[in-house]
């Protein structure tokens, strides 16, 4: 029933032109409006979009991870997004080195966190 159909992941923000331009001028992506007010489509690579709707006083930001970015070199990532402005996020239980980084000790990927405007948590994942 569902196996045609296009799925698209969502989430919240306080402030959907805060949104609009974190993600469009902070981290590079295209976004634009959709006919609703105050949605925005952040468009990602491999075509599909993910819908980030307002919420406003009510928002509370997601305490998972809500976007993963796979890199080739996520020291190199870690690097451009830190001269952006990004501050990366540093988590108890996770060896991470001076640049935030978790790097990989054969459980997985090297990952770094930080967080949008609204709190919600995006991370880089190097990816082969």
């Amino acid at each position: 029933m569902l196996d045609g159909a296009k799925a698209f992941s969502s989430f919240s923000t306080s402030d959907p032109d805060e949104a609009k331009r974190f993600y469009g001028e902070t981290l590079g992506f295209e976004v634009s409006e959709i006919d609703m007010p105050g949605l925005v489509a952040l468009h990602v690579g491999g075509g599909t979009d993910t819908l980030i709707y307002p919420k406003g006083d009510d928002h509370q930001p997601a305490s998972f991870t809500v976007l993963n970015f796979p890199v080739k070199d996520i020291d190199a990532a870690v690097d451009e997004l830190s001269q952006r402005g990004i501050e990366f996020a540093r988590y108890q239980g996770f060896e991470q080195d001076e640049k935030g980084i978790a790097r990989a000790n054969g459980g997985g990927p090297s990952i770094a966190w930080f967080r949008d405007p609204a709190g919600n948590v995006l991370s880089v994942l190097e990816i082969d």
